[in-house]
């Protein structure tokens, strides 16, 4: 690739990158839906920056530009939800997005006691599925998202992310 992407913690400073590279990456996934109401495209700012004070946020940045994002939380039940994974589109398909995931499974389940991974995705995301698949998800159900996308539920037990890396 002849560059050097690092991932780390995000900071509350970075909030407003994340904010604007999530608008632009759902942007194919809006388009694929024909809905541009989803989640990721509505948040608001104030919203992003709650995400990076309480949950699991991890960045990956090329110098200064965060160029991609991933978030996650661990419920009571020791789930922990991953989401709004994004990676600038310029950079997709350089193993980005699954360093992204292995770094925010590793935190969850070491600092935070995750025991299952669990995330969403689109029925017709395609990308998407092929990089969970291939780092160990497997489809547990489906889902109708608030905002009326039908949605693939995927689950990989913790402690596979170590297999993956």
């Amino acid at each position: 690739m002849g560059m050097s992407v690092t991932i780390s913690v995000a900071t509350e400073q970075d909030a407003e990158q994340i904010f604007r590279l999530q608008y632009l990456c759902f942007q194919s996934e809006a388009a694929l839906y024909g809905n541009y109401r989803i989640d990721p495209l509505v948040q608001t700012l104030d919203s992003v920056r709650q995400e990076v004070a309480s949950d699991c946020v991890f960045v990956a940045r090329l110098g200064d530009e965060v160029v991609g994002s991933v978030r996650g939380k661990v419920s009571e039940d020791g789930a922990a939800a991953i989401g709004k994974l994004c990676v600038h589109p310029r950079l997709q398909g350089h193993g980005i997005g699954a360093r992204l995931l292995r770094t925010a499974e590793a935190a969850l389940e070491s600092e935070r006691g995750a025991t299952t991974f669990r995330l969403f995705t689109g029925h017709r995301s395609e990308g998407n599925l092929r990089l969970y698949r291939r780092v160990g998800y497997q489809t547990v159900g489906r889902a109708k998202g608030a905002d009326g996308v039908e949605m693939i539920i995927l689950e990989k037990q913790a402690g596979q992310y170590a297999a993956t890396a």
